[in-house]
């Protein structure tokens, strides 16, 4: 239950993930150009990863790697990897593709330094004032 406190938004996007993974997207104008699916996928888990970091760092005074690693890097990367093959084994109009995996891979890696370079000192300074 505490999960769920400290972490309401990376839990929510978790589920948002879960469903853009595995609903057949309709087609758009964005679908003819190449390699926009990559793009979201690195926005999708940059976007996760950072607001993972921002929720840790809130409800935590001091920061550890030892937890941050595996639960700020290593799980959502292989989070992605899981959806990957979930989509290609459980649905009949999706399919695994290892680009995506690195693009989901790049976002979290890039997360993590954006969140130790800006969020870290943004969230000290919030609670600082607060």
């Amino acid at each position: 239950m505490s999960y769920i406190k400290k972490y309401p938004f990376s839990i929510l996007i978790i589920g948002v993930i879960l469903f853009l993974s595995f609903f057949n997207p309709p087609e758009t104008p964005l679908s003819t150009v190449t390699n926009i699916d990559k793009v979201l996928h690195f926005l999708m888990y940059f976007g996760f990863c950072s607001v993972l970091w921002l929720e840790y760092f809130m409800s935590h005074a001091r920061p550890q790697a030892s937890r941050l690693i595996p639960w700020a890097i290593i799980a959502p990367i292989l989070f992605s990897g899981v959806i990957e093959i979930g989509q290609q084994t459980l649905t009949p109009t999706r399919a695994a593709d290892w680009w995506d995996f690195i693009a989901n891979s790049i976002g979290c890696l890039t997360a993590a330094l954006f969140s130790q370079l800006v969020t870290r000192r943004m969230v000290k300074r919030w609670k600082e004032k607060h």
